[in-house]
């Protein structure tokens, strides 16, 4: 989570009231369909817009060696036609009725959206079923779409600093899980993926009883809720999709690896595995993040970018997933800087937070961050569909969606300093470094 900048609220204690003014929870109309389809409906009125999500229980974290980025791929798919509407048609009947879509992949799950007029929501529907029901899935549209795949790999990860050094960092913390693969998947496995990979994919992960629809704006709870059934509730419910193996053995130590690639400076990039997001340690765990390196007055910023000038920037990275995350690390560092010299500052200063905590102000201040963040979401259709379908994916309960202030305003500068020493373990954290070397 990467909290919004400072509101007019910045520096004041965040209270625990309820959110009802932004999300009124008791509004939304939860249902499931005879064959799984799970769909959450919350009337929110003060625009004649709707925001139309459908969460499908899939990411990498569902795959297997041999067809690693099979769940990246296959969004990409779902945008090349189906029984009633042909290949390109989603996106040119959608935008003809003043909408617009995108979709995403993550470890964890895959989501498609739609913004657009209160009006379009039959044509909306239509639409999403349609693909839900009779994908078009052939030899040309997969070869179409894996080239796209590839070219995005080696623009995205293969020439980024960034996106390198962060593959080898979860290869290195997770030695069993799948988190340890891309979400863009491993090139070779792109390259392996054949059509009847994706046609037994479709049939598992893509089938009713895998997915999740939300729906909030201008509706009225029960013709939408009859407009649903008409569209979907004929669409044959799947198969159980295989559990996905939690364990990870414990790590003794601190693993490390170097990257050579042509640059202008070092760079380092640190990893500890950290919780799931159910966890009560995840909430302390972005308040110490926003501690660390959010804002001009954090930590690290202030230590190793303008009081040392050791890096030019220094930045955290804390997602909450499904099974435990990463808390990541990362720093670009100045030009002719030493990476062990800012090695020692970084250790150095993360040892301060598990000794001797972190200021009330500080904690204070990264709360009044985090609720701008959430406040920011919520305010808007479209951030609350996504925010009560992230809950239920990632938490299991959509309701989740409305208690992140309460999960921020009960951390501590205990909770901070107890997570810092329990999950920043230096016998726990992986370091990949980077290695200028010439362009050839």
């Amino acid at each position: 989570m990467t909290p919004a900048q400072p509101d007019a609220i910045f520096g004041r204690p965040m209270s625990v009231r309820p959110l009802a003014p932004v999300l009124d929870l008791d509004r939304v109309r939860a249902h499931t369909l005879g064959n799984g389809l799970r769909v959450r409906l919350l009337p929110e009125r003060s625009t004649p817009t709707l925001s139309y999500y459908t969460f499908f229980q899939v990411g990498s974290r569902n795959e297997k060696l041999g067809t690693t980025g099979i769940s990246h791929l296959f969004e990409h798919m779902m945008f090349n036609g189906a029984a009633r509407y042909g290949p390109k048609e989603f996106d040119r009947v959608l935008e003809a009725r003043g909408g617009h879509s995108n979709a995403y992949t993550s470890n964890d799950v895959t989501a498609y959206y739609e913004d657009f007029a209160a009006e379009a929501l039959e044509t909306v529907a239509d639409l999403e079923s349609d693909r839900m029901r009779s994908l078009r899935l052939t030899e040309e549209s997969l070869e179409q779409e894996r080239e796209v795949v590839k070219e995005e790999r080696r623009l995205r990860t293969e020439n980024s600093i960034f996106g390198l050094m962060e593959e080898q960092l979860e290869a290195m913390v997770f030695l069993a899980h799948p988190y340890r693969w891309p979400v863009i998947g491993w090139m070779d496995d792109i390259n392996r993926i054949s059509r009847a990979d994706c046609e037994a994919f479709f049939r598992t992960y893509y089938a009713p009883s895998n997915a999740a629809i939300y729906v909030v704006g201008d509706l009225d709870p029960d013709p939408t809720l009859a407009l649903l059934e008409k569209h979907y509730a004929d669409i044959p419910s799947g198969p159980r999709p295989a559990a996905v193996p939690p364990g990870e053995p414990p790590q003794r130590g601190e693993r490390r690896a170097v990257i050579r690639y042509p640059a202008q400076a070092p760079a380092l990039l640190a990893g500890w595995r950290g919780p799931p997001g159910t966890s009560s340690d995840s909430a302390a765990l972005d308040v110490l993040q926003v501690c660390l390196a959010v804002g001009e007055s954090s930590r690290l910023r202030r230590r190793l970018v303008q009081d040392t000038e050791l890096a030019v920037s220094v930045s955290i990275s804390w997602g909450w997933r499904i099974d435990p995350g990463v808390f990541l690390c990362f720093l670009e560092l100045a030009p002719g800087v030493k990476r062990e010299k800012a090695e020692a500052v970084l250790w150095a200063e993360i040892a301060k937070v598990a000794a001797r905590g972190v200021t009330a102000a500080e904690v204070r201040r990264a709360k009044a961050l985090l609720r701008s963040s959430v406040l920011h979401e919520l305010g808007t259709h479209h951030g609350i569909a996504h925010a009560l379908g992230q809950a239920e994916a990632l938490l299991g309960d959509w309701r989740e969606a409305g208690r992140s202030l309460e999960h921020y305003a009960r951390v501590t500068p205990a909770d901070v300093r107890r997570v810092a020493t329990e999950y920043l373990d230096p016998s726990r954290r992986c370091v990949v470094t980077l290695e200028p070397e010439a362009a050839r």
